[in-house]
């Protein structure tokens, strides 16, 4: 005789780059599973492959997420996580004011959200006549390494590989990253002055990122500290 089959509850949520609405389903434990057997290993790549085929299955392989930002991919896991094993997540946080101190904090998970800085653009205008267009790394950027450890030496080739266009106004010409070799696309960057440069990294520098602000007292100071969380490894890791 078989088994009966376990139903599984359904929740919807919005795509934070997209607000494109979609139904999710908590992981399972053979998902789970995955995922603590990429922790155990310590490799970033592994764990960032495991959430993103948790992501895959827990959305019902109807997402590209080859394509969607980083961001949307760890706001979805997260939410995903919450129905799983419970919304409140305990993290022990160093208490900056001491440095020494841990104190276990309560956070709702499904309070986290998006921040979008408002004076974030993805338009980079580099003189009066040329621009760019950014895009946002995807999840495939951090499992092949590349946004895991960015260094001086790495950081032009980060750069361009989130390089959607460039642009001249006069005769409206556009030219499409991906018509570019690499190399190209490097040489175009290196020779970009100072100035513009750091408006390439503003770029990165206010991209939305899964964020939330907690607030907690340090028992043996007394002292209230205040943490800001960032990106899914803080929340999760």
């Amino acid at each position: 005789m078989a088994l009966p089959v376990l139903t599984t509850p359904t929740y919807e949520l919005e795509v934070p780059s997209t607000d494109e609405k979609i139904k999710y389903r908590p992981f399972l434990v053979k998902e789970e599973k995955v995922l603590l057997i990429a922790l155990e290993s310590g490799e970033s790549s592994q764990i960032v492959q495991a959430i993103k085929t948790i992501v895959d299955e827990c959305t019902y392989n109807k997402l590209p997420l080859g394509k969607l930002p980083m961001f949307d991919i760890e706001y979805i896991f997260l939410q995903i996580r919450s129905k799983a094993v419970g919304e409140v997540s305990k993290l022990n946080l160093l208490c900056p004011d001491d440095g020494k101190t841990y104190v276990e904090v309560e956070v709702n998970l499904s309070e986290i959200e998006v921040e979008v800085n408002e004076t974030h653009k993805n338009k980079i205008e580099l003189t009066e006549d040329m621009g760019m267009i950014m895009t946002y790394p995807t999840i495939d950027s951090f499992i092949d390494g590349k946004f895991t450890d960015i260094t001086a030496e790495n950081m032009i080739d980060v750069v361009a590989s989130c390089v959607l266009q460039i642009y001249e106004k006069k005769g409206e010409v556009v030219y499409d990253a991906k018509d570019s070799t690499k190399q190209e696309m490097v040489e175009f960057i290196e020779n970009m002055n100072t100035n513009q440069f750091k408006d390439v990294q503003d770029f990165f520098d206010s991209m939305p990122v899964l964020k939330h602000t907690v607030k907690f007292k340090n028992p043996k100071t007394k002292v209230e500290c205040e943490m800001v969380l960032k990106g899914l490894n803080d929340f999760f890791v």
